[in-house]
């Protein structure tokens, strides 16, 4: 069922014409813009005599500026950059070139190094960056290039002619809590286009109206999701080297979830660390930056990061479905790339450099629409044979079923990854899933006391050093929002929030969200004597909410553009 934010009445949309709009500023949508840009260049040159232009072509980012909602560990392979910037190792914002890589599997108080780095997870030749500075360069060399970068706006959703996507209206800025105009009301444009691309990131608004209003994965694998949880500390000198990278398997988790953590070195000492968790684990009480916290605490992590101090945190969701989960890619105005589609290699746990090629194909299309005055599904969905014979495809077919195979604890997955590597993929073609929320079981079937998952549920404490509670972590996250707007955060029926979850599962909301979103307060008058209340406020957008929510009644939308975490040197 497709949830929107309630329109205001009477209002007026002024049009703005485009011939490409791209949502969102990310990796995906920085590329699509900058090869777009190379190709109308090279168009130029070649036919002086039927240019194209350049003035129509923009890229909508929700946020105050370009990076600042990019959230990534983040390892770069440079395969695409190298195609779409040749040399630029020169210039881009590079932290370190990987020299060592080390992977161990943790139990409780003890660990084990693996004898030898699996394939999948060797990363020399890989930079550690801080995507956050790394597409702030991007935006200046899409900017340079001629494109126009609007930052501040934020898609609300899709325009349609018919079954064609026409264009993207964006966000009403001014509105008041109670959805009334304020003073400095302005009403959002509609940006009528004759190609839309989706570059919002994982799990993104329209995208998901996109999705449902076709029915996109009525014949796929549900794309399935975890969520990754990261803090930027300063350790001191020779703690961890810059270029060194380490991954971690095991604790805190236990062979039921999915999920492991990484230690990244960069420059200045300062380490980006976090953990991901699948979402697709049994306990609703499972809190995912309460597994970080316990992960800091596990000895040889608490050495490393010993006289140091928490800089940043950010949380964001990735989507791990693979090959199988990809929706059709492109349509009657519209393509999708990046994270939005799902371009991810979780084996590897990597995917900017899959949405950086994803974004250059898209462009590709988008130009040969432009050229021939045709943005039909039948030039469009060329997008998708593009992918099909690039090296996307070469790198995502081998490991379509990887997910899939962890579905029965840790043990069956290792052994379906060994599968993999023997036979080409596994031993069947297809493997189907199905969506990570229907996995959580009623808290009735679950031992009160926690059992083997007793040391990462419910709310972290913190000891205000090497640990924190969420809203010390939200804090260091910079996020921000203008109070007096709509709640973004759509709970289609908040009675099944206060007469329902919170007896069958214990209203899991309160433990997902990784920044206080949702909270359960004291109500006589309601039937279990609580009732759900949102710090919409406190958002870092990594939609785990939209994701994870047993009933799905939750809607995530964009808040006012502008709006949001700020993940600076993230």
């Amino acid at each position: 069922m497709l949830i929107f934010r309630k329109p205001l009445p009477n209002v007026e949309h002024p049009e703005m014409p485009a011939d490409v709009v791209i949502v969102g500023g990310g990796p995906a949508g920085m590329a699509c813009a900058l090869r777009l840009s190379q190709l109308i260049d090279d168009h130029n040159t070649r036919h002086p005599d039927a240019p194209l232009s350049k003035e129509n072509i923009y890229v909508l980012e929700k946020a105050r500026e370009a990076g600042q909602h990019c959230l990534s560990g983040a390892l770069l392979d440079p395969r695409s950059m190298k195609e779409l910037l040749p040399g630029f190792e020169s210039e881009a914002p590079l932290d370190a070139e990987v020299h060592k890589e080390a992977v161990y599997f943790l139990t409780r108080t003890g660990h084990h190094q693996l004898p030898i780095t699996p394939p999948p997870l060797r990363d020399h030749g890989n930079y550690v960056i801080s995507i956050n500075r790394f597409v702030k360069w991007l935006a200046g060399k899409v900017e340079e290039a001629g494109i126009t970068i609007f930052t501040g706006f934020a898609g609300s959703e899709l325009l349609y002619d018919g079954d064609r996507v026409s264009g993207v209206r964006t966000d009403d800025k001014g509105v008041d809590k109670q959805n009334q105009p304020k003073s400095n009301f302005e009403p959002g444009y509609d940006v009528k286009a004759k190609v839309v691309v989706l570059a919002e990131g994982s799990r993104g608004s329209l995208t998901k109206q996109l999705i449902e209003k076709f029915d996109l994965v009525k014949d796929r694998n549900p794309q399935t999701y975890g969520v990754g949880v990261k803090e930027l500390w300063e350790v001191p000198s020779g703690r961890v080297q810059a270029g060194e990278v380490i991954y971690t398997m095991g604790y805190p988790l236990t062979t039921k979830e999915y999920g492991g953590a990484w230690m990244y070195g960069s420059k200045e000492n300062v380490v980006s660390l976090g953990f991901v968790t699948g979402l697709d684990y049994r306990d609703p009480r499972l809190d995912p930056q309460h597994v970080l916290q316990a992960f800091k605490q596990h000895p040889l992590i608490a050495k490393l990061l010993a006289g140091g101090k928490m800089i940043r945190y950010g949380a964001k969701s990735l989507p791990y479905g693979g090959w199988w989960s990809l929706p059709p890619l492109g349509g009657e105005g519209w393509m999708i790339v990046g994270d939005s589609a799902g371009f991810l290699n979780s084996a590897r746990l990597k995917g900017i450099h899959l949405a950086i090629k994803s974004g250059m194909l898209a462009a590709e299309t988008a130009f040969e629409a432009l050229v021939k005055g045709d943005a039909s599904a039948a030039i469009l969905g060329k997008f998708q044979r593009r992918v099909e014979t690039s090296w996307i495809y070469d790198e995502l077919w081998p490991v379509r079923n990887f997910h899939q195979g962890f579905k029965n604890g840790m043990v069956a997955g290792m052994f379906n990854t060994l599968l993999q590597d023997l036979f080409d993929g596994g031993l069947r073609n297809r493997v189907p899933s199905h969506a990570g929320y229907e996995n959580l079981e009623p808290i009735a079937k679950l031992p009160a006391d926690g059992g083997p998952e007793a040391h990462m549920l419910g709310p972290a404490k913190g000891d205000g050093k090497l640990t924190f509670d969420k809203l010390t972590d939200l804090y260091h996250s910079g996020t921000k929002h203008e109070e007096d707007q709509p709640a973004h955060l759509l709970i289609q029926d908040t009675n099944i929030c206060n007469d329902r979850c919170v007896k069958e599962f214990g209203s899991p909301c309160q433990n997902f969200c990784p920044a206080n979103v949702y909270e359960m307060v004291d109500d006589a008058a309601a039937p279990n004597g609580k009732r759900i209340s949102l710090n919409p406020a406190n958002c870092v957008h990594c939609k785990t909410c939209d994701i994870q929510d047993p009933y799905q009644i939750i809607t995530w939308v964009a808040p006012e553009g502008g709006g949001g975490p700020s993940y600076d040197g993230m």
